[in-house]
């Protein structure tokens, strides 16, 4: 069995293979393009059988990751915390070079054979997605609702009630009728955070049709929603 390491980068790859003694039997950099699994496959072609074992398979390898898997090939995810205490065991220091973490992703996969097998994504990704881009944009919706509040604080005496919608914010901007330079600047960024609020309102709910579709496909219920961190959209 042939083990090969992956020191995965935004521009390049490197690849590390060892043996069964952890011995170094070859070596390769590749581009990070459209190529690159076709590349590393050719020169892994004589590994046989092999495994790979991809440092950060689920964040910064997880494209190259995917694209092994979907090749037949086995891929097993490597804590970056596990490579750096295999580099230090390996060679006395903690130095990091893209060759050296390629073969330390290696070794410990060669050591540890209870590390996570990356799987092929599947629909359950599309939830965890949605989920993420739920959650940005709610805080996107309270920065700027936040910002809006502070302005018309600024505009209006008491201020307005902590929670605050567009619609309520629109009623009382069309009240203000400023008479200077500095308050109709003021409301022209009002208006600005107005719009903001309307657009992250307007994407929540487009998301939330997604999201229902996405829950529909994976026939999990609504309860099950919390198990992928998926909520319901805010009313604009």
């Amino acid at each position: 069995m042939f083990i090969i390491g992956i020191d995965p980068h935004k521009g390049s790859h490197t690849a590390a293979a060892i043996d069964s003694d952890e011995q170094l039997v070859g070596e390769t950099l590749v581009c990070a393009d459209r190529r690159q699994r076709d590349r590393l496959l050719r020169w892994a072609a004589p590994f046989e059988p092999r495994l790979w074992a991809v440092e950060g398979a689920t964040a910064h390898g997880a494209l190259l990751s995917q694209q092994l898997v979907s090749s037949g090939e086995t891929v097993v995810d490597v804590p970056a915390a596990l490579s750096a205490r295999a580099r230090l065991l390996d060679s006395g220091h903690k130095d990091k070079t893209d060759a050296h973490d390629a073969r330390s992703a290696a070794i410990v996969a060669l050591r540890h054979r209870n590390l996570r097998a990356v799987a092929l994504e599947d629909h359950g990704q599309i939830l965890r997605l949605l989920a993420r881009r739920h959650h940005q944009l709610n805080a996107a919706r309270t920065r700027a609702i936040c910002r809006l509040h502070a302005v018309l604080a600024e505009m209006i005496e008491g201020g307005l009630s902590k929670k605050l919608s567009a619609k309520r914010a629109a009623a009382e901007l069309r009240k203000i009728r400023p008479i200077d330079a500095v308050g109709i600047e003021r409301k022209r960024i009002a208006v600005e955070f107005l719009d903001e609020v309307r657009r992250t309102d307007l994407a929540l709910v487009e998301l939330h049709h997604r999201i229902n579709d996405a829950v529909k496909a994976t026939g999990t219920s609504e309860t099950g929603r919390a198990k992928w961190g998926v909520m319901r959209a805010v009313d604009p």
